[in-house]
């Protein structure tokens, strides 16, 4: 933790920790557990850029309807900033530390960014599928909101579901995706083929 709140002594050579003196950048901020939308706010005041990917849910008990918003990454803030931004966002109460791999601060491209806001906006539509799909197979998203994204399936969720791995943003994520919006890349396909 104090690595991070010690950038400068290390040097400001954005090349060594991923920071720029003048274009904006994104990055990943570990936070305190369910602090998400605080830090939120907080960042958005101090003029910061700031996400947060929500999923929606409604709730139903037996007199009400709630409808609640949940981090798509627990634990996780995303920043758009410059180096000059850097400390205020260390300061900012509740933030921990910014993700970094193997000592440096990991920046996120902005198309990236992107397929998260895809991520929480999915509405999965289930269909009957017909095929073989299995754990390890590499896949693309041919339906809905995330067609045309890559990845691995993890596990079999259900008969209509599978787990799949996108390891793109420097944080696995893990999403349930139909079976009906998978299809084995050309490169599982070739491999399965082979003798």
């Amino acid at each position: 933790m104090m690595k991070d709140r010690n950038l400068n002594s290390q040097g400001n050579n954005p090349s060594n920790n991923g920071l720029s003196q003048t274009d904006k950048r994104w990055f990943a901020v570990y936070t305190r557990f369910k602090s998400e939308k605080y830090i939120l706010d907080k960042l958005t005041k101090k003029g910061i850029e700031a996400y947060v990917p929500l999923l929606k849910y409604t709730k139903r008990y037996e007199r009400k309807i709630k409808h609640v918003e949940i981090p798509l990454i627990s634990c996780y803030v995303f920043v758009r900033i410059s180096e000059s931004e850097y400390v205020k966002v260390l300061q900012t109460e509740h933030v921990v530390r910014f993700l970094k791999l193997h000592g440096k601060l990991i920046s996120i491209p902005e198309d990236e960014m992107e397929l998260m806001k895809r991520i929480v906006g999915e509405n999965v539509v289930e269909k009957a599928h017909e095929g073989k799909l299995s754990k390890g197979t590499e896949v693309e998203v041919i339906g809905g909101n995330l067609t045309g994204l890559k990845g691995k399936i993890i596990k079999q969720q259900n008969k209509k579901f599978f787990v799949v791995a996108l390891d793109n943003i420097g944080y696995s994520l893990e999403l349930n995706i139909a079976k009906a919006f998978l299809q084995p890349t050309r490169r599982s396909s070739s491999i399965g083929q082979k003798d």
